[in-house]
């Protein structure tokens, strides 16, 4: 299985800045924020597109995947009503 050490860049959907510190924290990725998470700016930055957040993200982490040179990136989204959902991508 894979690691959030396994992780080369991350895009985490936030719905408050307050919101995805303790996700950071949780995953002990506090001292690496700069190099792997939301390296564009993330949801607050670059905007909630309705309807196609999911879209953003995904496109956001693949540029990303590209432009840094690693296999594995993680997606993240909140849904809404305490529920979310992760998706790996690995470059081939």
């Amino acid at each position: 299985g894979l690691s959030a050490s396994d992780i080369g860049v991350f895009e985490m959907n936030e719905a408050f800045a307050a919101q995805i510190l303790p996700c950071i924290k949780d995953l002990g990725l506090m001292e690496q924020i700069d190099e792997k998470i939301n390296l564009n700016g993330g949801a607050i930055a670059l905007g909630h597109p309705l309807g196609c957040s999911g879209a953003r993200i995904s496109t956001t982490l693949l540029n990303l995947m590209e432009r840094k040179d690693v296999q594995f990136g993680l997606a993240t989204m909140c849904i809404g009503l305490g529920q979310g959902i992760a998706t790996v991508f690995e470059r081939v």
